[in-house]
Formats: C-alpha cells, sequence, structure tokens
C-alpha cells in the first residue's frame, strides 16, 4: 500500500498550527468574555467575579478531565492514516463518543444534587456562593455539548484538519460575546438585565450551537460515521486506556487549578477576583501557544504511523522555535499593555492593584510554558498517554503542591500561588524534553 510522505514545511505546519491557535483561544475567549463582562456589571461585580471565577475553574476541571477522549481519538486516526489504513478506524469515535457522553451525564446528574457542598468546599461563602450556585445550576448543561464539540474537533484534526474546528469554535465565541452584551446588560425595551445568568444562558447558547454546527459538519465534511455499532473496534481498548491515562493526567493537572482557586479564595475577595483575570489570561496564553502543540499532535501522529523518525525529530524542532517566537511576542505585549490588561477586566482599584502584583510573573512564565504545552501536544499524537500522566502527576504532587504549601508557611500570599505555578511548568516542560530526546535521538537514521 502506498503511504505518502508527509512534509515537513514552515506552510505545512502553520497551515495547521494557525487555524488550531484560532479555535484554540476561542475556548478560553468564551471564559474571558463572561470573565471581563461580569467584571464590570453594576451591581456586586466583584461577587459576581469571583463567582464566575470559582465555577469557570470547577467546569473547566470537569471538561478538560473528560474531554481528553478528544486527544485518544485524534492521536489514533492520524496514526492510521499516517499508516495508510484509515478505513480500518471509521467506526472507532461513534463508540467513543457515545461512551464519553454517557460518562459525562451521570456526572452532570451527580453534581447537580451536591451544587452547595462542591462550592462550600472551594470556600465559597455568603453572596459569592449564591451567585455560584445560580450560574453554575445553567451553565452545567452545557457540559455534554461541550464533550461532544470535542471529540468531533479529535475526529477532524486526526485527519489532518483544524479548518472546520476553528470556524466552529469562531462561531460560538463570537456568538457568546454577542449573548454575553445583550442578556448580562440588556437591550432597553426588549431585554432586561439578567447579570451573572445571563452569561451562564450565554455561555450555554453558544455551546449548543456549536455542538449542531459539529454535528453537521462531521456528516457532510467526512467519512466517519455516528451510527453506533455494538461490534467493538479492536482499538477501542487502546482508546480507552490512553483516555484513562489522560484522564488521571486531567485530574492532577486541575488539582493544580482548583487548589490554586481555593487558596486565592482563602485570601479574600480581591486575591480570587483578581486570580480570576490571572487564571484566564494564563489560560488564553496557553491556547495561543498551543497551536503549535496541535500541528506536532496531527502530524506527529501521521508520521510515527509512518515510521518517519527524521521527519518527527525536524517536527519538533520547528514546533518549538515557532511557538517559542509566539511567546516572545506575548511576552512584549503583556509589557506593553501591563496596565490596560487589567482594566479590559474589572474597575475595582482593589483586584486590579492585586493582579498588577503578580502579573509579571504570569508573563515571564511563558516561554517555558511553551516548552510544556507544545511538547505536551505531541506526545498526545504519539500515544505517549502514559508518560504524560505520571509526568502531571510528578510535577503536581512534588512540584506544584509543596511550593504552594511553602508559599502559604513563608508568607508570600498571592506571590506564592504564582511562583507554584511557574514551578509546575518548569518539571512539565524538562520532562517532556528529556523523553522526547532519550526515546527518538537513537532512531534518527543519519543524526
Amino acid at each position: 500500500m502506498h503511504i505518502q510522505k508527509t512534509s515537513i514545511t514552515f506552510r505545512t505546519i502553520n497551515k495547521l498550527a494557525i487555524p488550531a491557535t484560532i479555535a484554540g483561544i476561542a475556548e478560553p475567549l468564551l471564559s474571558i468574555t463572561d470573565t471581563a463582562i461580569v467584571g464590570n456589571i453594576p451591581v456586586d461585580g466583584l461577587e459576581s467575579l469571583a463567582a464566575a471565577g470559582i465555577v469557570g475553574s470547577f467546569l473547566s476541571m470537569l471538561i478538560w478531565i473528560l474531554g481528553q477522549t478528544r486527544s485518544a481519538i485524534s492521536a489514533l486516526i492520524s496514526q492510521y492514516l499516517g499508516a495508510g489504513k484509515i478505513d480500518e478506524v471509521k467506526t472507532l469515535p461513534a463508540q467513543a463518543i457515545f461512551l464519553n457522553i454517557g460518562l459525562s451525564i451521570l456526572i452532570l446528574l451527580a453534581t447537580i444534587f451536591i451544587i452547595e457542598e462542591i462550592f462550600l468546599l472551594l470556600n465559597a461563602s455568603g453572596k459569592i456562593l449564591q451567585y455560584c450556585i445560580s450560574y453554575y445550576s445553567i451553565r452545567v448543561w452545557g457540559f455534554p455539548l461541550t464533550l461532544f464539540v470535542f471529540a468531533v474537533m479529535g475526529i477532524f484534526r486526526g485527519l489532518q484538519n483544524t479548518f472546520w474546528p476553528m470556524m466552529i469554535a469562531l462561531t460560538g465565541a463570537l456568538l457568546n460575546i454577542v449573548l454575553d452584551f445583550a442578556l448580562v446588560y440588556g437591550i432597553d425595551g426588549l431585554i432586561e438585565p439578567m447579570y451573572l445568568e445571563g452569561a451562564a444562558w450565554a455561555s450555554l447558547i453558544a455551546q449548543a450551537i456549536m455542538a449542531l454546527m459539529a454535528f453537521i459538519l462531521l456528516v457532510t465534511k467526512t467519512d466517519i460515521s455516528l451510527k453506533l455499532s455494538f461490534d467493538w473496534h479492536p482499538e477501542l481498548g487502546r482508546l480507552i486506556v490512553m483516555s484513562l491515562n489522560l484522564f488521571v493526567r486531567a485530574l492532577a493537572l486541575n488539582t493544580a487549578l482548583i487548589l490554586a482557586v481555593r487558596e486565592a479564595a482563602a485570601l479574600g475577595d480581591k486575591y480570587i477576583g483578581a486570580h480570576t483575570i490571572a487564571i484566564n489570561i494564563w489560560l488564553f496564553s496557553a491556547f495561543f501557544i498551543d497551536g503549535y502543540g496541535a500541528a506536532g499532535n496531527i502530524i506527529g501522529g501521521r508520521l510515527l504511523g509512518a515510521k518517519d523518525y527524521n521527519g518527527l525529530w525536524a517536527l519538533a524542532k520547528k514546533i518549538i522555535g515557532y511557538g517559542l517566537l509566539v511567546s516572545l511576542v506575548l511576552v512584549l505585549l503583556g509589557f506593553t499593555f501591563y496596565y490596560p490588561i487589567g482594566r479590559l477586566f474589572s474597575n475595582e482599584t482593589i483586584v486590579l492593584t492585586t493582579f498588577y502584583s503578580i502579573f509579571f510573573i504570569v508573563i515571564l512564565g511563558l516561554p517555558m510554558n511553551t516548552l510544556a504545552f507544545v511538547f505536551d501536544g505531541l506526545f498526545k499524537g504519539l500515544g505517549e498517554m502514559k508518560y504524560l500522566r505520571n509526568t502531571l502527576l510528578a510535577a503536581t504532587f512534588a512540584g506544584f503542591v509543596p511550593a504552594l504549601f511553602l508559599g502559604k508557611y513563608l508568607d508570600w500570599g498571592f506571590h506564592g500561588i504564582w511562583i507554584a505555578f511557574t514551578v509546575w511548568m518548569v518539571i512539565r516542560g524538562a520532562a517532556l524534553v528529556f523523553k522526547f530526546r532519550r526515546k527518538f535521538r537513537p532512531l534518527l537514521q543519519n543524526p
């Protein structure tokens, strides 16, 4: 069987990376939009911002934990494509999607009855707790819709297509922005201001439109069927193992994010408000850089399927170089617009002063984040889920958690939380670079 050689050029990489970047930044843009608009609500703006940050962190944890099937589907499809055997894997995605959505509905139904207890654990109290409950009660219904969209995006990525995922993500982000303004602040004579609940409804409606769009594009633009077959695919077991490894990895990742939210909330309202702004900017930059991780995921899986190790090595060097260039541009932009960026999210002076005190740590960490995010994407395409799991476990429990509580013991306050994030990312990036060099350098022909 003829296998077409994969080209590793600036054009082929960026043809995948640029749409993936646009799609990637559209995801946190949904959260950033809520944060910016909610932070400027004229009634209880600080409490609304804090609630949006706490709920957003918890929902992100759920989505990231169960959304890992996207990476497993993408890795398997791209590897089969590289090996010239794509027809052998066409029934697998439907089985993976149905399993994933079924599990998401179980979790949704389980959490809906213990909402108050969940947010009490995250140190929400008083008016913030009530806002958390009302906001979550609406937004949680978009959880299965988002997982379906993620799975469809994984299928397109495995087929070496990032254009349609970009269109889905952009449509959702733009719709969310329009609905945020309309429902949060209201429209004179048409819609009464709904404030924080309006932001929740805006997100839910946008997620529903994205899911419908993803379904239509999957049916019309690919040969992948969503018809469920009970003749289980032989790769389903491997996909489940890969997903479980990523599930554990996501638990470790979100342990760090949730502990950070909890510690910020314990410091006081202005700190959780400032942390909400900082983490949204951190996630925005992460997805921005992650476009090259997505290119590594997509092309890397195909190269591995074709056993083109020289091409894989060349790919890694190029995507790291491009990713570092993007991160340096983001560093320059961050310092240039240091104060205007904060004012986009809040008009509360105490929140902004607190945010500005740690923003430089967020900015300076971007180049190290690039190593972690780009190699993370590449390793997913290579199916190295077990190593990704172990790396996150080590980075979180031997790096982030000790650093976080050391900072608390030494009374570093808000700075201690973001120093812990820096330690976390250094361990993640260094471990992935080490593993890639150790495993694939000996496989090169004429290195």
